[in-house]
Protein backbone atom coordinates (compact mmCIF):
# COMPACT_ATOMS: atom_id res chain seq x y z
CA UNK A 1 0.00 0.00 0.00
CA UNK A 2 1.47 3.43 -1.01
CA UNK A 3 -0.17 6.92 0.97
CA UNK A 4 -1.60 9.15 -1.78
CA UNK A 5 0.03 11.83 -2.21
CA UNK A 6 3.51 10.37 -1.73
CA UNK A 7 5.97 8.78 -4.04
CA UNK A 8 7.51 5.90 -3.85
CA UNK A 9 10.92 6.55 -2.93
CA UNK A 10 14.07 4.07 -4.13
CA UNK A 11 15.41 2.41 -0.18
CA UNK A 12 19.14 2.82 -0.10
CA UNK A 13 21.69 2.85 2.69
CA UNK A 14 23.42 5.66 1.67
CA UNK A 15 20.22 7.88 1.77
CA UNK A 16 19.21 6.87 5.44
CA UNK A 17 23.36 8.40 6.18
CA UNK A 18 24.47 5.26 8.44
CA UNK A 19 28.28 4.59 8.48
CA UNK A 20 28.53 0.75 8.87
CA UNK A 21 26.87 -2.29 7.52
CA UNK A 22 26.92 -5.47 9.91
CA UNK A 23 27.01 -8.46 8.00
CA UNK A 24 25.49 -11.64 9.87
CA UNK A 25 28.18 -14.44 9.15
CA UNK A 26 29.03 -14.55 5.74
CA UNK A 27 31.91 -17.36 5.88
CA UNK A 28 30.83 -20.92 4.98
CA UNK A 29 28.73 -21.97 6.97
CA UNK A 30 27.28 -25.87 7.31
CA UNK A 31 23.64 -25.44 8.05
CA UNK A 32 22.75 -24.98 3.82
CA UNK A 33 23.87 -27.36 1.74
CA UNK A 34 25.16 -25.72 -1.10
CA UNK A 35 24.42 -28.25 -3.88
CA UNK A 36 20.58 -28.79 -2.48
CA UNK A 37 19.54 -24.69 -3.01
CA UNK A 38 16.39 -25.60 -4.58
CA UNK A 39 15.71 -26.53 -0.97
CA UNK A 40 15.56 -23.46 -0.67
CA UNK A 41 16.67 -23.11 2.85
CA UNK A 42 17.85 -20.14 5.00
CA UNK A 43 19.99 -19.26 8.27
CA UNK A 44 21.39 -16.87 9.82
CA UNK A 45 24.72 -18.61 9.62
CA UNK A 46 26.06 -19.09 12.89
CA UNK A 47 26.89 -22.32 12.35
CA UNK A 48 31.09 -22.07 11.31
CA UNK A 49 32.42 -24.82 8.75
CA UNK A 50 34.98 -23.11 6.96
CA UNK A 51 36.18 -19.83 8.31
CA UNK A 52 38.29 -18.16 5.64
CA UNK A 53 36.03 -18.56 2.91
CA UNK A 54 32.82 -17.24 1.79
CA UNK A 55 29.69 -18.55 2.13
CA UNK A 56 28.52 -20.09 -1.04
CA UNK A 57 24.85 -20.15 -1.14
CA UNK A 58 25.28 -16.43 -1.36
CA UNK A 59 26.70 -16.33 -4.81
CA UNK A 60 25.05 -16.55 -8.33
CA UNK A 61 26.91 -20.05 -8.59
CA UNK A 62 28.37 -22.50 -5.48
CA UNK A 63 29.54 -24.89 -7.99
CA UNK A 64 32.40 -21.94 -8.88
CA UNK A 65 34.83 -21.20 -6.66
CA UNK A 66 35.71 -18.23 -8.10
CA UNK A 67 32.10 -16.70 -8.16
CA UNK A 68 31.56 -16.51 -4.43
CA UNK A 69 35.02 -14.96 -3.70
CA UNK A 70 34.41 -12.24 -6.84
CA UNK A 71 30.44 -11.41 -5.91
CA UNK A 72 31.93 -11.06 -1.89
CA UNK A 73 34.41 -8.39 -2.82
CA UNK A 74 32.50 -6.60 -5.25
CA UNK A 75 29.42 -5.56 -2.67
CA UNK A 76 32.33 -4.94 -0.51
CA UNK A 77 33.92 -2.77 -3.06
CA UNK A 78 30.13 -1.31 -3.40
CA UNK A 79 29.60 -0.56 -0.35
CA UNK A 80 33.01 1.30 0.01
CA UNK A 81 32.29 3.18 -2.77
CA UNK A 82 29.58 4.56 -1.19
CA UNK A 83 31.01 5.51 2.12
CA UNK A 84 29.59 2.79 3.83
CA UNK A 85 32.30 0.27 5.98
CA UNK A 86 31.75 -3.25 5.98
CA UNK A 87 31.45 -5.40 9.77
CA UNK A 88 31.68 -9.29 9.43
CA UNK A 89 29.97 -11.27 12.13
CA UNK A 90 32.29 -13.91 12.95
CA UNK A 91 31.55 -17.11 14.75
CA UNK A 92 35.18 -18.18 16.30
CA UNK A 93 33.92 -19.28 19.83
CA UNK A 94 32.43 -23.01 18.15
CA UNK A 95 31.99 -25.09 15.13
CA UNK A 96 28.73 -26.58 13.46
CA UNK A 97 30.04 -29.79 13.94
CA UNK A 98 32.81 -31.36 17.18
CA UNK A 99 33.58 -34.49 16.36
CA UNK A 100 34.09 -34.63 12.84
CA UNK A 101 35.15 -30.73 12.19
CA UNK A 102 38.16 -29.49 10.66
CA UNK A 103 39.82 -28.82 13.78
CA UNK A 104 39.76 -32.03 15.47
CA UNK A 105 40.69 -34.01 11.95
CA UNK A 106 43.66 -31.89 12.73
CA UNK A 107 44.29 -32.56 16.20
CA UNK A 108 41.28 -33.96 18.42
CA UNK A 109 40.38 -32.45 20.93
CA UNK A 110 43.01 -29.80 20.97
CA UNK A 111 40.80 -26.96 19.68
CA UNK A 112 38.29 -27.16 22.19
CA UNK A 113 37.56 -27.17 25.83
CA UNK A 114 36.72 -30.07 27.95
CA UNK A 115 34.46 -30.16 30.95
CA UNK A 116 36.45 -32.21 33.89
CA UNK A 117 34.96 -35.57 33.18
CA UNK A 118 36.43 -35.51 29.51
CA UNK A 119 32.77 -34.27 28.07
CA UNK A 120 33.30 -31.02 25.75
CA UNK A 121 31.91 -27.97 27.31
CA UNK A 122 29.61 -25.44 25.90
CA UNK A 123 29.04 -22.46 26.51
CA UNK A 124 27.66 -21.53 22.76
CA UNK A 125 24.74 -24.31 23.97
CA UNK A 126 25.90 -25.56 20.03
CA UNK A 127 27.54 -28.42 21.31
CA UNK A 128 30.94 -27.05 21.83
CA UNK A 129 33.25 -24.02 22.70
CA UNK A 130 36.37 -23.53 21.08
CA UNK A 131 39.62 -23.10 23.61
CA UNK A 132 40.83 -19.65 22.67
CA UNK A 133 43.78 -19.50 24.77
CA UNK A 134 45.75 -22.37 23.21
CA UNK A 135 48.16 -21.15 21.23
CA UNK A 136 47.34 -22.62 17.64
CA UNK A 137 43.72 -22.01 18.33
CA UNK A 138 44.59 -17.93 19.39
CA UNK A 139 46.65 -18.20 16.36
CA UNK A 140 43.76 -19.77 14.03
CA UNK A 141 41.62 -16.57 14.74
CA UNK A 142 44.20 -13.75 14.72
CA UNK A 143 45.45 -14.81 11.51
CA UNK A 144 41.66 -15.38 10.11
CA UNK A 145 40.48 -12.16 11.17
CA UNK A 146 43.52 -11.01 9.30
CA UNK A 147 43.58 -12.89 6.31
CA UNK A 148 39.62 -11.24 6.11
CA UNK A 149 41.18 -7.66 6.57
CA UNK A 150 43.91 -7.95 3.99
CA UNK A 151 41.74 -9.82 1.25
CA UNK A 152 38.57 -8.52 1.73
CA UNK A 153 38.87 -5.21 2.77
CA UNK A 154 36.64 -5.75 5.89
CA UNK A 155 36.31 -3.08 8.24
CA UNK A 156 35.76 -4.40 11.71
CA UNK A 157 34.41 -7.73 13.83
CA UNK A 158 30.97 -8.59 15.53
CA UNK A 159 32.15 -11.62 17.42
CA UNK A 160 29.98 -13.74 18.33
CA UNK A 161 29.54 -14.40 22.24
CA UNK A 162 32.93 -12.85 22.63
CA UNK A 163 32.44 -13.96 26.24
CA UNK A 164 33.47 -17.34 25.63
CA UNK A 165 36.51 -16.09 24.04
CA UNK A 166 39.98 -15.21 26.23
CA UNK A 167 40.74 -11.70 26.74
CA UNK A 168 44.96 -12.24 26.03
CA UNK A 169 43.73 -12.95 22.25
CA UNK A 170 41.09 -10.50 22.03
CA UNK A 171 43.90 -7.74 22.79
CA UNK A 172 46.24 -9.47 20.63
CA UNK A 173 43.61 -9.54 17.81
CA UNK A 174 43.49 -5.70 18.64
CA UNK A 175 47.07 -4.86 18.52
CA UNK A 176 47.53 -6.58 15.20
CA UNK A 177 44.53 -5.19 13.65
CA UNK A 178 45.97 -1.43 14.58
CA UNK A 179 49.44 -2.28 13.25
CA UNK A 180 47.28 -2.59 9.85
CA UNK A 181 44.49 0.28 10.69
CA UNK A 182 43.45 1.60 14.02
CA UNK A 183 39.95 2.47 12.81
CA UNK A 184 39.00 -1.42 11.91
CA UNK A 185 36.22 -2.19 14.79
CA UNK A 186 35.80 -4.26 16.81
CA UNK A 187 33.05 -5.28 19.20
CA UNK A 188 30.74 -8.67 20.52
CA UNK A 189 28.58 -9.93 22.84
CA UNK A 190 30.19 -9.45 26.37
CA UNK A 191 28.34 -12.97 27.34
CA UNK A 192 28.23 -16.60 26.79
CA UNK A 193 25.24 -18.71 26.61
CA UNK A 194 25.69 -21.16 28.92
CA UNK A 195 28.45 -21.65 31.72
CA UNK A 196 32.40 -22.26 30.40
CA UNK A 197 35.03 -24.05 32.73
CA UNK A 198 37.24 -21.07 31.40
CA UNK A 199 37.73 -19.04 34.58
CA UNK A 200 35.38 -15.90 33.86
CA UNK A 201 37.61 -13.42 35.04
CA UNK A 202 40.34 -14.35 32.38
CA UNK A 203 37.33 -13.87 29.35
CA UNK A 204 35.81 -11.32 27.41
CA UNK A 205 33.10 -10.77 29.29
CA UNK A 206 31.21 -7.58 29.60
CA UNK A 207 32.30 -6.98 33.17
CA UNK A 208 36.18 -7.25 31.86
CA UNK A 209 35.93 -4.51 29.53
CA UNK A 210 38.50 -2.24 31.13
CA UNK A 211 40.47 -4.70 30.15
CA UNK A 212 39.89 -4.56 26.62
CA UNK A 213 39.97 -1.11 25.80
CA UNK A 214 40.30 -1.05 22.33
CA UNK A 215 37.28 -3.18 21.88
CA UNK A 216 33.09 -2.32 21.96
CA UNK A 217 30.55 -4.86 24.30
CA UNK A 218 26.80 -4.67 23.44
CA UNK A 219 25.02 -2.29 26.33
CA UNK A 220 22.32 -4.94 27.12
CA UNK A 221 21.21 -2.41 30.32
CA UNK A 222 19.83 0.16 28.17
CA UNK A 223 18.43 -2.23 25.60
CA UNK A 224 16.22 -3.80 28.29
CA UNK A 225 15.61 -0.39 29.69
CA UNK A 226 14.42 1.07 26.92
CA UNK A 227 12.50 -1.53 25.37
CA UNK A 228 11.42 -3.77 28.22
CA UNK A 229 13.39 -6.83 29.20
CA UNK A 230 14.01 -9.50 25.99
CA UNK A 231 13.17 -12.21 28.78
CA UNK A 232 9.58 -11.66 29.13
CA UNK A 233 7.37 -10.37 25.95
CA UNK A 234 4.95 -8.34 27.86
CA UNK A 235 7.42 -6.50 29.90
CA UNK A 236 7.65 -3.18 29.04
CA UNK A 237 10.29 -0.54 28.93
CA UNK A 238 10.80 3.47 29.21
CA UNK A 239 10.01 3.74 25.88
CA UNK A 240 6.40 2.30 26.46
CA UNK A 241 5.67 3.11 30.33
CA UNK A 242 7.25 1.69 32.82
CA UNK A 243 8.63 3.34 35.31
CA UNK A 244 12.18 2.82 37.61
CA UNK A 245 14.01 1.96 34.87
CA UNK A 246 15.42 5.81 34.61
CA UNK A 247 18.86 5.19 35.79
CA UNK A 248 19.63 1.99 33.23
CA UNK A 249 18.40 4.32 30.37
CA UNK A 250 20.81 7.22 31.93
CA UNK A 251 23.74 4.10 32.14
CA UNK A 252 23.30 3.94 28.69
CA UNK A 253 22.84 7.67 27.57
CA UNK A 254 26.47 7.67 29.60
CA UNK A 255 27.80 5.47 27.36
CA UNK A 256 28.36 2.83 30.70
CA UNK A 257 31.01 5.28 31.96
CA UNK A 258 31.36 6.39 35.16
CA UNK A 259 28.86 9.40 35.65
CA UNK A 260 28.56 10.81 39.41
CA UNK A 261 24.87 11.34 38.71
CA UNK A 262 23.87 7.53 38.25
CA UNK A 263 23.34 5.72 40.90
CA UNK A 264 24.87 2.01 40.00
CA UNK A 265 22.31 -0.08 42.47
CA UNK A 266 19.62 0.57 40.37
CA UNK A 267 20.95 -0.36 36.68
CA UNK A 268 19.37 -3.66 35.02
CA UNK A 269 22.18 -6.11 35.09
CA UNK A 270 25.02 -4.21 35.98
CA UNK A 271 26.65 -2.80 39.81
CA UNK A 272 29.64 -0.66 38.08
CA UNK A 273 30.17 1.13 34.91
CA UNK A 274 32.23 -1.34 32.33
CA UNK A 275 33.33 1.20 30.07
CA UNK A 276 36.73 3.13 30.17
CA UNK A 277 35.58 5.56 27.33
CA UNK A 278 32.38 6.13 25.27
CA UNK A 279 33.00 3.86 22.25
CA UNK A 280 33.55 0.62 24.02
CA UNK A 281 29.42 0.91 24.54
CA UNK A 282 27.57 -0.66 22.02
CA UNK A 283 24.17 1.28 22.56
CA UNK A 284 20.99 -0.64 20.64
CA UNK A 285 17.20 -1.22 21.17
CA UNK A 286 17.30 -4.40 18.87
CA UNK A 287 19.06 -6.83 16.77
CA UNK A 288 18.62 -9.79 14.51
CA UNK A 289 18.19 -11.80 18.26
CA UNK A 290 14.65 -12.09 19.89
CA UNK A 291 12.31 -9.59 18.86
CA UNK A 292 12.28 -6.83 17.23
CA UNK A 293 11.83 -3.25 18.75
CA UNK A 294 8.50 -2.88 16.52
CA UNK A 295 7.42 -6.58 17.58
CA UNK A 296 8.16 -5.79 21.03
CA UNK A 297 6.19 -3.02 21.21
CA UNK A 298 3.54 -4.80 19.62
CA UNK A 299 3.58 -7.71 22.14
CA UNK A 300 4.37 -5.55 25.05
CA UNK A 301 1.75 -2.20 24.63
CA UNK A 302 -1.69 -2.53 25.94
CA UNK A 303 -4.19 -3.75 24.12
CA UNK A 304 -5.72 -2.21 21.19
CA UNK A 305 -2.36 0.36 21.39
CA UNK A 306 -2.63 2.25 17.87
CA UNK A 307 0.12 2.35 15.10
CA UNK A 308 0.25 6.22 15.82
CA UNK A 309 1.30 5.42 19.14
CA UNK A 310 3.31 2.34 18.51
CA UNK A 311 5.36 4.84 16.02
CA UNK A 312 5.51 7.05 18.97
CA UNK A 313 7.38 4.54 21.00
CA UNK A 314 9.06 3.85 18.22
CA UNK A 315 10.70 7.43 17.83
CA UNK A 316 11.20 8.00 21.84
CA UNK A 317 13.49 3.98 21.77
CA UNK A 318 15.64 5.20 18.65
CA UNK A 319 16.37 9.07 20.17
CA UNK A 320 17.33 8.02 23.34
CA UNK A 321 19.60 5.58 21.43
CA UNK A 322 20.83 7.98 18.47
CA UNK A 323 21.48 10.89 21.10
CA UNK A 324 23.36 8.85 23.65
CA UNK A 325 27.13 8.61 23.83
CA UNK A 326 29.23 5.90 22.54
CA UNK A 327 28.50 4.10 19.42
CA UNK A 328 24.73 3.82 18.02
CA UNK A 329 23.43 0.44 16.53
CA UNK A 330 20.49 -0.28 14.95
CA UNK A 331 18.53 -3.24 12.95
CA UNK A 332 17.94 -2.70 9.75
CA UNK A 333 14.59 -2.36 8.44
CA UNK A 334 13.46 -0.92 11.65
CA UNK A 335 13.53 2.33 9.92
CA UNK A 336 10.50 1.40 8.16
CA UNK A 337 8.34 -0.39 10.95
CA UNK A 338 10.30 -3.57 10.09
CA UNK A 339 8.35 -6.79 11.63
CA UNK A 340 9.43 -10.49 11.57
CA UNK A 341 5.94 -11.29 12.28
CA UNK A 342 6.24 -11.46 15.99
CA UNK A 343 8.66 -14.58 15.86
CA UNK A 344 11.68 -14.18 18.61
CA UNK A 345 14.59 -16.71 17.09
CA UNK A 346 14.23 -16.22 13.26
CA UNK A 347 17.56 -17.81 12.12
CA UNK A 348 15.84 -20.53 9.64
CA UNK A 349 12.70 -18.72 8.93
CA UNK A 350 11.52 -17.81 5.65
CA UNK A 351 11.53 -14.99 3.39
CA UNK A 352 7.84 -14.09 4.70
CA UNK A 353 9.25 -13.65 8.21
CA UNK A 354 13.21 -12.42 7.82
CA UNK A 355 12.62 -10.50 4.54
CA UNK A 356 12.26 -6.38 4.55
CA UNK A 357 9.10 -5.17 3.37
CA UNK A 358 10.72 -2.06 1.13
CA UNK A 359 6.94 -1.16 0.32
CA UNK A 360 6.62 0.05 3.89
CA UNK A 361 9.03 3.19 3.12
CA UNK A 362 6.38 4.97 1.20
CA UNK A 363 4.13 4.08 3.98
CA UNK A 364 5.90 4.62 6.67
CA UNK A 365 8.34 7.26 5.17
CA UNK A 366 7.62 9.99 7.91
CA UNK A 367 9.49 6.88 10.22
CA UNK A 368 12.20 6.59 7.56
CA UNK A 369 12.64 10.50 7.37
CA UNK A 370 12.94 10.69 11.25
CA UNK A 371 15.29 8.35 11.22
CA UNK A 372 17.46 9.97 8.41
CA UNK A 373 17.28 13.56 10.44
CA UNK A 374 18.00 11.81 13.49
CA UNK A 375 21.45 10.03 12.54
CA UNK A 376 22.31 13.22 10.53
CA UNK A 377 21.84 15.06 13.94
CA UNK A 378 23.86 13.28 15.48
CA UNK A 379 26.70 13.11 12.79
CA UNK A 380 26.98 16.43 13.07
CA UNK A 381 27.22 17.32 16.67
CA UNK A 382 30.12 15.90 18.49
CA UNK A 383 28.11 17.35 21.71
CA UNK A 384 26.56 13.77 21.07
CA UNK A 385 29.89 11.71 20.57
CA UNK A 386 31.95 12.61 23.29
CA UNK A 387 35.11 10.75 23.07
CA UNK A 388 36.60 10.48 26.67
CA UNK A 389 34.54 9.93 30.03
CA UNK A 390 36.24 12.54 31.70
CA UNK A 391 34.57 15.25 28.58
CA UNK A 392 31.12 13.16 29.45
CA UNK A 393 31.53 13.99 32.93
CA UNK A 394 32.23 17.68 32.58
CA UNK A 395 29.77 18.57 29.84
CA UNK A 396 27.05 16.35 30.85
CA UNK A 397 24.81 17.30 33.25
CA UNK A 398 21.27 15.50 34.03
CA UNK A 399 18.35 17.09 35.52
CA UNK A 400 16.99 16.44 38.84
CA UNK A 401 13.67 16.42 40.38
CA UNK A 402 11.82 15.36 37.40
CA UNK A 403 8.67 13.41 37.33
CA UNK A 404 8.53 9.68 37.32
CA UNK A 405 9.57 8.46 34.13
CA UNK A 406 11.08 11.54 32.42
CA UNK A 407 14.85 12.23 31.91
CA UNK A 408 16.46 15.43 31.31
CA UNK A 409 20.15 16.31 30.60
CA UNK A 410 21.89 19.18 29.43
CA UNK A 411 25.29 19.22 27.63
CA UNK A 412 27.72 21.83 27.23
CA UNK A 413 28.32 21.65 23.82
CA UNK A 414 30.94 24.85 23.45
CA UNK A 415 32.96 22.80 25.62
CA UNK A 416 32.35 19.65 23.43
CA UNK A 417 33.19 21.47 20.17
CA UNK A 418 29.98 21.46 19.16
CA UNK A 419 28.66 24.29 16.90
CA UNK A 420 25.50 25.15 19.54
CA UNK A 421 26.53 26.33 22.62
CA UNK A 422 24.02 24.58 24.60
CA UNK A 423 21.78 21.26 24.12
CA UNK A 424 18.98 20.05 26.42
CA UNK A 425 17.76 16.97 26.00
CA UNK A 426 14.25 15.47 27.44
CA UNK A 427 12.59 11.88 27.21
CA UNK A 428 8.90 11.64 28.49
CA UNK A 429 8.58 7.54 28.87
CA UNK A 430 4.97 8.37 30.38
CA UNK A 431 1.67 8.20 27.98
CA UNK A 432 0.67 11.52 29.21
CA UNK A 433 2.16 15.13 28.59
CA UNK A 434 4.20 16.53 31.39
CA UNK A 435 5.71 19.92 32.95
CA UNK A 436 9.45 19.90 33.15
CA UNK A 437 11.72 23.16 34.46
CA UNK A 438 14.22 24.10 31.71
CA UNK A 439 17.56 26.63 32.30
CA UNK A 440 16.08 30.26 31.75
CA UNK A 441 16.39 31.55 28.51
CA UNK A 442 15.38 31.67 25.03
CA UNK A 443 15.93 28.57 23.29
CA UNK A 444 14.82 26.73 19.99
CA UNK A 445 13.13 23.85 19.51
CA UNK A 446 14.93 21.39 17.14
CA UNK A 447 13.14 18.13 17.91
CA UNK A 448 9.70 18.19 19.50
CA UNK A 449 6.48 15.71 18.89
CA UNK A 450 8.53 13.08 16.69
CA UNK A 451 9.76 15.79 14.12
CA UNK A 452 13.02 17.14 13.88
CA UNK A 453 14.21 20.24 12.04
CA UNK A 454 17.58 21.43 12.88
CA UNK A 455 16.87 24.86 11.41
CA UNK A 456 14.10 25.29 14.41
CA UNK A 457 10.59 23.78 14.74
CA UNK A 458 9.61 26.94 17.23
CA UNK A 459 11.32 28.94 19.94
CA UNK A 460 10.69 29.09 23.66
CA UNK A 461 11.25 31.29 26.30
CA UNK A 462 11.14 31.05 30.34
CA UNK A 463 12.51 28.08 32.33
CA UNK A 464 9.17 25.94 31.65
CA UNK A 465 8.41 23.59 29.20
CA UNK A 466 5.30 20.94 28.49
CA UNK A 467 6.75 17.57 27.19
CA UNK A 468 4.43 16.07 25.19
CA UNK A 469 3.99 12.29 26.04
CA UNK A 470 5.98 9.32 24.74
CA UNK A 471 8.44 11.30 22.73
CA UNK A 472 11.61 13.23 22.81
CA UNK A 473 12.40 16.83 22.89
CA UNK A 474 15.93 18.75 21.98
CA UNK A 475 16.35 22.42 22.49
CA UNK A 476 19.52 24.74 21.07
CA UNK A 477 20.81 28.04 21.84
Amino acid sequence: MIRLGLEPRTPTLKELGITHVHLLPSFDFGSIDETKLYENKYNWGYDPKNYNVPEGSYSTDPYKPETRIREMKQMIQALHKNGIRVIMDVVYNHTYVTDGSNFNLTVPGYYYRHNPDGTYSDASYCGNETASEREMVRRYIIQSALYWVKEYHIDGFRFDLMGIHDLETMNMLRDSLNRIDPSIFVYGEGWTAGPSPYPQELRAMKTNAPQMPGIAVFNDDVRDAVKGSFKKDENRGFATGKSGLEESVKFGIVAATQHPQIDYSQINYSTSPYALHPSQSINYVSSHDDLCLVDKLIVSAPKNTSESDLLRYDKLAQTIIFTSQGIPFMFNGEEVFRSKKLVHNSFESPDSINQINWANKSVYYDLFDYYKKLIALRKKHSAFRMVTTTDIQSNLHFEEHLPENVIAYRLDGKAAGDVWNEIFVAFNGNNSPQEISVPDGNWTIVCLDGKIDEAGISSISGNKMNLPRSSAVILKR
